[in-house]
């Protein structure tokens, strides 16, 4: 145990003193994208086990473009005919490409990496190769890195380390060493190699270094016991163990070119004889144990093959022994170092669920762009709460809700959905094969594919080669099989059982009959899934929209299909949401607006269900008329919209004015004989008539200039939504009739509420024309399913300010049904009268539109700005403090509120003000003890408190004298 706890300190402090290099190696790699002066490889190799595994190799680098330097040839070399040649004879491949484009070696600096290997004991790598398994790394712009990407990344710097000659390196293992303490001149053989326990060492390669620098002797997978006879055990239990990692001088490349070559030419006999699957040639048996001091041709005969011993690999050494045992080879002993073997299922698992701790230092993560909140992952979503613990790692994966998955499990590009458990201790991986069918292979954590076991239990033949797994048409029927099978060994039944199933397939074959574009395609789609997936967890975790910088190019099928899926089961509020933000990752304008129809969509079905035809409605009066005042507004502006007041409640606190002693808002109805609907709008000077319900009953254009008019008969119930007979409705009411809107001496865009009040009067007015008996509360309603009927997007302030005289506190609870509270506040004479006498509206001669500015700020709020969230919030509070400073009767107190509440604006929107209404202000500065706007701000109104003593006059001559010759000035208001 304390030896296993000094492994783990010495492997800690390792990989702390290593951070630097790892981070200076990834700089290095990323700045020599960009500055062609750094030196890199002239080419890089990776070799493959088939033209299968070359063409997923190919596709992976195509991918990787902009991550390759693009003065660097990559190139592909796949084991020709299918035929394993053993990594030996594919340096060989290597070297007979090289010299097809290159008259020799010299110069070059060659990077080849080893990746062609069956996978066998981590058999989910079989087809991609082991090559670019994962690494829990998260590199730039979101990228998931492989193993490919650290190797790449970690020789970037050996370039400017050699002179000349070629790397080789093993694509099964990650190294974590300081390149610059590379030294290579160029000529003969170097060895890279670590510190590692000789437990390690016994299932990889070992050098026993000489007094001279130099390998002693190589021991290619030997017992302990023997690696301690040859005295390369020390005395702290540790060996110099092979990384894989071998530099080659171009003295040696051309020594090993001369096997497959007669003067320099390339010679196919002498190929055929050395690259053959028989021979199966071995770089690191076979290429490296020459080159040890005490090597002897008699034992390098007996040394284990890569293949089997035969005739074909006894005489391929000899050819070997004379060429390579003349060199010697030099033993780099790099330290501090690290040596990670992707080699078993279990030692990745343990890596990502039980050691992972160890290397937080190089920024390594459980969880790789994954949606997931427990268990480890690498791009895969896990969306159940069945699992109470977090042994398990999923790959490419995505698990729905009620999967239940044991520990100590894999699970490898697979949909995994239902009321499934995933049994404990397995890997359960799925691959679709070149005929479209698929094959889902299962077999323990613990399980080594060269054994003749399967979940620990005996078989009659290695499960590699064993034909276990059916073929299915779909992968959930795959997996359904897998899941079987799993039961029928653990349960002991008869494995006769599985005779009936057709077209087994083994590991092997499974791996030899994938489908290459299948599984890039599959994990293509897992990330196009989980950048979507993004904007919802973006959404759920209130990530602001500034800070959310997630790119998405064009939705693909799978994204369009997923996010339909959500759509149609969300809410309106993560519905909108999912708009806004994916129309932010798109760059697309028209997907964020549809955030708006949403929320409107969701108001309107509200506010459709509130309005039906009255029929009890009878014209009661030959002619009414309506005078409305307009509101100030004074605190808590914003928090009556939704989709805030929904999802919060609103506050707000108002007042009724007149404009020069006047009413400005007029309505009139008047009963006409024909059987017609006329509207007129004197200060639009707009008229028309209508004897066609249809047109009235159309609503859904917003600048219809009597949309208003038609909004107000459609919710006071006089006509129906849909269908109905106009002259019989106007029959039934006693007639028809005229209505006249006006709203008199008020400029546009007033910010005063106007186009609200108007709705409000419009409804008043109905009700009285009719007879009907109405309470506030009834207006209220009315008016607000008037405003989302028109799908205006603003709130509920306006029209309950201007209903009745007072001072009114207005709250809401949240709900897509608003339901106002109006409390009048009654104040004392004296603070009305001092309030009179301080407050003063100012005209800026400007006007802004509320629709637009509705949209930005909405667009804010459910875009999660912090700001805007904090503002909203904070102007409540405001609202309060106001109630209670006016029923304190403290003016100035009030004022100060008023300048506070302007400042919250301006965080909400800063379009509410600008260099004019900045200006205004500056110019009245020392006269005024609050400033306000008045609505949406940007134009129209200014509100002020005037300090006490000030005249109004003083502050209309000071505007006069700041703004000759224009609108600017101080208009006669009073709150009644």
């Amino acid at each position: 145990m304390n030896e296993k706890l000094d492994t783990f300190k010495n492997d800690s402090n390792d990989l702390f003193l290593l951070t630097q290099a790892y981070q200076d190696s990834w700089e290095n790699h990323y700045r020599s994208l960009k500055n062609e002066s750094i030196p890199v490889w002239d080419y890089v190799f990776l070799t493959a086990s088939n033209k299968h595994q070359a063409l997923m190799f190919e596709k992976q680098l195509s991918e990787r473009k902009s991550f390759l330097n693009q003065k660097t040839k990559y190139i592909v070399i796949p084991d020709e005919e299918g035929k394993r040649v053993g990594s030996g004879g594919a340096t060989l491949s290597v070297l007979k490409k090289i010299r097809e484009d290159e008259k020799g070696f010299d110069g070059l600096k060659i990077l080849v990496i080893h990746s062609g290997g069956d996978s066998k004991r981590i058999p989910q790598y079989s087809a991609i190769g082991k090559l670019f398994s994962p690494v829990p790394h998260r590199l730039e712009k979101q990228r998931s890195s492989t193993l490919f990407d650290e190797l790449i990344a970690a020789v970037s710097l050996i370039p400017s380390r050699i002179k000349e000659g070629m790397l080789l390196l093993s694509g099964d293992v990650l190294l974590l060493f300081n390149p610059l303490m590379i030294d290579f001149g160029g000529k003969g053989a170097a060895a890279i190699s670590f510190k590692e326990s000789a437990e390690t060492g016994k299932d990889h390669g070992v050098y026993a270094d000489g007094k001279d620098g130099y390998v002693r002797s190589f021991l290619h997978k030997q017992s302990i016991d023997t690696l301690k006879e040859n005295g390369a055990v020390n005395n702290r239990g540790q060996v110099n163990i092979d990384t894989g990692a071998v530099l080659f001088g171009t003295d040696i490349l051309d020594s090993l070119w001369s096997l497959i070559s007669t003067n320099d030419l390339f010679d196919e006999k002498k190929y055929r004889d050395l690259v053959n699957d028989k021979a199966r040639l071995s770089l690191y048996g076979d290429f490296l144990y020459p080159l040890a001091s005490d090597s002897e041709l008699e034992q390098f005969y007996k040394e284990k093959a890569e293949g089997e011993l035969n005739e074909e690999l006894h005489s391929c050494r000899t050819v070997v022994w004379n060429t390579l045992h003349p060199y010697r080879m030099r033993l780099l002993k790099l330290s501090p170092s690290k040596f990670i073997h992707f080699g078993t299922s279990k030692e990745y698992f343990e890596l990502l669920n039980k050691d992972i701790d160890r290397y937080r230092f190089l920024n390594w993560d459980s969880r790789i762009n994954c949606v997931m909140d427990r268990g480890a992952g690498y791009e895969s979503i896990y969306l159940s709460d069945k699992t109470d613990h977090d042994q398990f790692y999923l790959e490419s994966s995505y698990v729905h809700e009620n999967v239940k998955i044991g520990k100590n499990v894999i699970l490898s590009n697979i949909e995994v959905k239902g009321d499934i458990t995933i049994p404990d201790d397995v890997v359960i991986h799925c691959l679709k094969q070149v005929d479209g069918k698929y094959v889902c292979r299962i077999y323990g954590l613990n399980d080594n594919p060269k054994e003749s076991r399967l979940f620990g239990k005996s078989i009659d033949q290695p499960l590699w080669e064993k034909e276990l797994y059916p073929e299915c048409e779909s992968m959930e029927e795959a997996l359904e099989y897998a899941l079987r099978l799993y039961t029928i060994i653990n349960d002991g039944k008869d494995f006769s059982l599985t005779d009936s199933w057709k077209n087994k397939k083994s590991l092997c074959s499974g791996f030899n009959d994938a489908d290459p574009s299948a599984i890039f395609e599959w994990n293509a789609g897992m990330k196009e899934l989980i950048t979507v997936f993004e904007v919802l967890k973006a959404i759920r975790s209130k990530k602001p929209i500034s800070g959310f910088d997630l790119k998405i190019g064009e939705m693909t099928e799978t994204q369009k299909k997923w996010f339909q899926d959500q759509i149609d089961q969300s809410s309106y509020d993560e519905k909108m949401r999912l708009y806004y933000y994916l129309g932010k990752a798109l760059n697309d304008e028209e997907v964020s607006l549809k955030a708006f129809k949403c929320l409107s969509d969701a108001i309107l079905h509200n506010t459709l269900n509130s309005i039906a035809e009255d029929k009890e409605l009878r014209i009661a009066h030959e002619k009414i008329s309506v005078y409305l005042p307009l509101r100030v507004n004074f605190g808590g502006g914003w928090s009556d919209t939704p989709p805030y007041c929904n999802e919060n409640g609103g506050t707000v606190i108002n007042a009724a004015i007149l404009l020069n002693d006047d009413e400005p808002v007029k309505v009139t109805l008047e009963k006409i004989k024909e059987p017609k609907i006329i509207f007129q709008s004197k200060d639009m000077d707009v008229y028309e008539e209508f004897d066609d319900i249809k047109k009235l009953q159309d609503v859904g254009d917003p600048y219809d200039p009597f949309v208003l008019q038609k909004a107000a008969v459609l919710t006071s119930g006089i006509i129906p939504m849909e269908g109905g007979d106009l002259k019989q409705i106007l029959e039934r009411i006693g007639g028809g009739f005229y209505m006249d809107t006006e709203v008199i001496n008020v400029p546009k865009g007033s910010g005063l509420g106007t186009s609200s009040i108007l709705a409000a009067a419009c409804i008043k007015a109905i009700f009285e024309f009719m007879g009907r008996k109405y309470d506030e509360n009834d207006l209220y309603d009315k008016v607000l399913t008037m405003e989302q009927l028109m799908s205006t997007g603003g709130g509920w302030q306006d029209q309950i300010g201007g209903l009745s005289y007072g001072i009114k506190f207005i709250t809401s609870e949240p709900g897509i049904d608003q339901k106002m509270k109006v409390e009048h506040l009654k104040i004392s004479k004296e603070a009305l009268k001092e309030l009179n006498d301080r407050f003063a509206l100012i005209y800026t001669g400007q006007r802004r539109l509320a629709r637009n500015l509705l949209r930005d700020v909405i667009g804010r709020y459910i875009g999660n700005e912090t700001d805007s969230l904090y503002a909203l919030n904070e102007i409540k509070d405001v609202a309060w403090q106001m109630k209670k400073a006016l029923m304190e009767d403290d003016v100035d107190h009030f004022g100060e509120l008023l300048t506070k509440h302007w400042s919250l604006s301006k965080m909400i929107d800063e379009g509410s003000s600008n260099p004019l209404i900045d200006r205004i202000f500056e110019v009245c500065d020392d006269l005024l003890s609050g400033r306000m706007i008045c609505g949406a701000g940007g134009g129209g109104f200014l509100q002020v408190l005037l300090k006490k003593g000030v005249e109004k006059s003083t502050l209309a001559n000071r505007l006069n004298d700041a703004f000759p010759d224009s609108d600017i000035g101080v208009w006669d208001c009073k709150i009644v």
